[in-house]
């Protein structure tokens, strides 16, 4: 059976890994694509290829192009997932079944962080919501600003569509300390009068979400599930550095129960919270997709890529019981590049 990655995370490498190491044993032949011919998750693959620098439907034809050319029958992506989601029938035409979200609409609301929050503010999640406004212009930014400044928040901002911390800063005016710029990073600290210079650079400007900053621990909730079952969930809190602890806290594992009854996303999705200083948890945002760090939640024991594959081919998936309380953390790993495969 072929399994295809296209564009993805280099932690995807870990996914690649354990759906080769699966408990029954079942053989997989990967193919993976990227435009980088150095993207490492490639010298994890049976077969490499540079792909085209595209994007918009012009990619979407290429994956149909690349299915139908190599017969992959399991198509797992992240570049372009919304899009495949709107074309899954010309995907299921070729025989290729594709790990992702069949409910486009809802892709498309998860996509954008506003609109998901505007989701869980129909929903009895109403108090996951941090204080938030969105702006596309620098008038409506200084209004946000001093709303949730006068509400007592430390501020900060985001694009409203965008992956991991891209665009993400925090609105500082304090003078540093000697301590803190030799011992602290500052890159995702900004004063406000110069966040006011930049975004005054147009008259408008793709809609940024401003809100509280988040003091308290951040979790990330990774979960398996078919449309009708949430077979697993489990909390990944991130500890100070690259410490990560799968820890089985109850609030968090209903807050994915109660997510799965009311959306039915299928498959993997992953939920990120983080709390304030008052101790409750806020939402920041929900990935329908494997998460980047997912490989750290499957020392759980149970093995997500894989039984995400099982779900997906329609096969009977048992539940397990995640184990908690485990710390774990990683070192970088020098690896020889080998050209040579790399079509």
């Amino acid at each position: 059976m072929k399994i295809w990655f296209n564009r993805w995370f280099t932690t995807v490498s870990h996914f690649i890994d354990m759906i080769r190491d699966n408990e029954e044993k079942r053989k997989f032949i990967i193919y993976g694509t990227s435009p980088n011919k150095d993207a490492l998750y490639l010298q994890y693959c049976d077969y490499a290829f540079v792909e085209p620098d595209i994007s918009g439907e012009e990619y979407i034809d290429f994956c149909l192009d690349f299915c139908q050319r190599h017969e992959i029958d399991i198509f797992i992506p992240r570049k372009e997932n919304v899009l495949i989601s709107h074309r899954l029938s010309q995907f299921e035409k070729l025989g290729v079944k594709v790990l992702v979200c069949p409910d486009a609409s809802l892709m498309e609301s998860m996509d954008n962080k506003a609109e998901t929050y505007q989701m869980f503010t129909r929903g009895p999640a109403n108090s996951l919501i941090p204080d938030y406004h969105v702006v596309n212009n620098l008038e409506a930014f200084k209004i946000a600003y001093e709303q949730l400044k006068e509400k007592g928040h430390t501020v900060c901002f985001k694009p409203v569509i965008g992956e991991g911390a891209n665009g993400f800063r925090v609105i500082k005016d304090q003078i540093d300390s000697i301590t803190q710029l030799f011992n602290h990073g500052t890159s995702y600290r900004i004063p406000y009068h110069y966040a006011c210079e930049i975004l005054g650079q147009q008259e408008t400007f793709p809609d940024l979400m401003v809100l509280e900053f988040l003091e308290g621990r951040e979790y990330s909730i990774d979960c398996l599930s078919s449309q009708d079952k949430l077979y697993a969930a489990i909390p990944r809190m991130k500890g100070d550095g690259r410490i990560r602890e799968i820890v089985e806290q109850t609030e968090l594992i209903k807050l994915a129960h109660d997510f799965h009854q009311e959306f039915k996303v299928p498959y993997v999705f992953n939920i990120q919270v983080k709390y304030n200083n008052n101790g409750e948890p806020k939402l920041l945002e929900v990935n329908p997709r494997m998460s980047g760090g997912m490989h750290f939640s499957c020392l759980s024991g149970i093995n997500i890529p894989y039984l995400a594959v099982k779900i997906l081919l329609g096969e009977d998936v048992n539940l397990i019981k995640p184990r908690f309380g485990i710390r774990a953390s990683h070192i970088e790993k020098e690896m020889i590049l080998k050209y040579g495969e790399i079509s």
